[in-house]
């Protein structure tokens, strides 16, 4: 049987898995250890060093030394933002805003860099087999978009694995978790790696796992704690010696470094020592050393702005899931910022209950990415995943509606079909605008993309059947099919370059969705009005110009009025005017009932 292995391409480190006769191994590198942290050292053209040993270059060679390049997959240089920060390394605009690292000599982008750590992964695994490995399951954060999905496979691709699948990082932790449980229970998977943050509610009720909701940070990290405590050890460094350490990338990086250390120093111990010594010099030239001593509470007190995000994102995963706190009966622990002991901390008492640590945190995306690999291959049978879209999908409408095909957390995979028609006579063809969001209105929600269908019969208009097809596939990329049901003409987008919709700006949607209801109802009700107006106008002026029965011209006169007294009410948005102007017309079209339903008939049968 074909070889899959489960790969876990973090922000911080990566981890390869693979699954055999019921049980999960995790491979050491060439190193001899299973974390290999995501930094690739391009020495020259030729040389490219990724790991550890990349790793121990970052002082020496901030801009040739890329880390957390996963931040920047899929994205768009006008929208990077604080993604930026604490980035030593060059980042520029490529063809259409993409983003590439300059490297100097080479413009890279952050596939391609990515690519290198999965090479490095990918000769782990060669290495413990004694054979080529090319079949992978690859995770990612569960709020990436299709485009940075994408970037992910090409990722793999470009490293010669041929990617069977795409999934969410607290979605392998919870296949990881889920392997061996047979009790119905409600589980919170909270995951909070080095880069980004989610939280994932899970029902699992014996060998099926599903995911309820998901919410998530993607700026939120322990890159962000390491950040945080270099610029305060850089503060003190200042208000001490007048050097400021943040002026030197070189410095910077070495201060950045430390505090990692310190960092991961302090889940287990009370204390630590962030030392760098010969980092500096005052005017005189004497040499300058950082050296403070850190306690758990000073980190602590670092930590504490970061918390109420933490716990945020855990609120709106149980909000989005329509759960309370003590729905929850299990609580794991994932990603390796997670060993922190003030976070392990806030998360246990948000939830009221001790988090499960039976997993090892930096390992448990990989092992359930593992099992999703012995699952396609058929080794695995018992466990079946369902996972959900964040946000609605649908298409814009007649009158600017955004009319949904997928509701908000559906599972998924997923295909949904919808039929549409024409709103004008002889129409040929259809815009399809694919939009994401819970507005009503279309323009309140995120363009994804548009296609035109052409190619329609020549018909009335409401004759012709279009079928809209919205299909996400197991890898969470959305495919868009529009087909007229007559001719068989067809045409489809792969959504694959949007910009990122980030957890917090999910959760901002959904809450402006519901706020703006009243208003959304309110234009609901205009447009309604002016569809319904528009078939009572288009009546009305056929019968101003039927010379065969002409209206005496008072009355003719009367109903030019009415239509243009709507026209009027209909621009200025007053709903209440609308309604005033849309009832004087529904007077004429009752008056002249008979010969509008007569007409009617004439144009059937012709």
């Amino acid at each position: 049987m074909e070889r899959v292995i489960g790969i876990d391409l973090g922000t911080t480190n990566s981890v390869v898995s693979y699954y055999e006769q019921g049980q999960v191994i995790v491979l050491q590198n060439a190193e001899g250890s299973k974390l290999t942290p995501s930094v690739v050292f391009y020495k020259s053209a030729q040389e490219v060093i990724v790991g550890e040993l990349a790793k121990r270059q970052l002082v020496l060679h901030p801009k040739q030394v890329i880390k957390s390049v996963k931040r920047f997959m899929g994205a768009r240089y006008s929208e990077l933002g604080l993604k930026t920060q604490g980035i030593s390394y060059d980042i520029v605009e490529g063809p259409d805003d993409s983003v590439l690292i300059d490297l100097g000599w080479a413009r890279l982008s952050p596939e391609e860099i990515s690519a290198e750590i999965l090479r490095k992964l990918k000769k782990t695994a060669e290495e413990f087999f004694g054979e080529e490995v090319d079949k992978a399951v690859i995770t990612v954060p569960a709020y990436f978009n299709d485009n940075q999905r994408s970037a992910t496979k090409r990722a793999g691709e470009l490293a010669g694995l041929d990617v069977l699948r795409i999934i969410n990082e607290p979605t392998a932790a919870a296949l990881a978790y889920g392997l061996d449980r047979n009790v119905q229970q409600t589980v919170a998977v909270f995951d909070f790696g080095g880069g980004t943050t989610d939280v994932t509610i899970l029902e699992i009720d014996k060998d099926i796992i599903e995911v309820r909701a998901t919410h998530g940070d993607t700026f939120l990290g322990g890159d962000n704690i390491d950040e945080a405590l270099a610029r305060k050890l850089v503060e003190r460094f200042y208000q001490d010696t007048g050097v400021d350490l943040s002026e030197d990338p070189l410095c910077y990086q070495r201060v950045r470094e430390v505090a990692e250390k310190v960092k991961c120093e302090l889940s287990s111990t009370c204390e630590s020592l962030a030392s760098v010594p010969f980092i500096a010099a005052d005017n005189a030239g004497t040499p300058l050393h950082l050296h403070y001593p850190i306690t758990r509470a000073e980190l602590e007190q670092i930590i504490a702005p970061f918390i109420p995000r933490l716990i945020e994102c855990c609120r709106c995963a149980l909000d989005d899931a329509r759960l309370t706190r003590s729905d929850i009966s299990n609580v794991l622990l994932v990603g390796g910022s997670t060993r922190i002991p003030a976070v392990a901390r806030a998360i246990g008492e948000f939830f009221g209950r001790e988090p499960s640590r039976t997993l090892n945190p930096d390992e448990a995306v990989s092992v359930g990415a593992a099992i999703q690999g012995s699952i396609i291959t058929g080794s695995l049978r018992e466990v079946l995943l369902l996972d959900v879209t964040p946000l609605s999908l649908g298409i814009e409408t007649e009158g600017g509606v955004f009319t949904p095909l997928i509701p908000r957390n559906s599972s998924i995979p997923v295909a949904v079909h919808k039929q549409f028609t024409t709103v004008r006579d002889n129409q040929t063809s259809v815009k399809i605008h694919v939009l994401q969001g819970e507005r009503k209105i279309a323009r309140e929600n995120h363009s994804l993309g548009w296609f035109r269908l052409s190619g329609i019969a020549p018909a009335p208009k409401e004759i012709p059947c279009i079928d809209v097809c919205f299909q996400i596939d197991a890898n969470g990329l959305l495919h868009v099919t529009a087909t007229e049901i007559t001719s068989g003409v067809s045409n489809s987008i792969t959504i694959e370059s949007f910009s990122t919709v980030r957890p917090e700006e999910a959760e901002r949607i959904a809450e402006e969705a519901e706020k703006a209801a009243d208003e959304d109802r309110l234009h609901m009700r205009r447009i309604s009005l002016k569809r319904q107006a528009e078939k009572q106008i288009e009546a009305l002026e056929e019968l101003l110009a039927d010379n065969q029965k002409p209206l005496d011209a008072a009355t003719a006169q009367h109903v030019r009025e009415a239509i243009f007294r709507f026209e009027v009410a209909y621009a200025s948005g007053n709903l209440d005017e609308i309604e005033r102007a849309f009832a004087g017309l529904e007077e004429y079209v009752k008056v002249f009932g008979d010969r509008l339903l007569a007409k009617r008939i004439e144009s059937l049968e012709e």
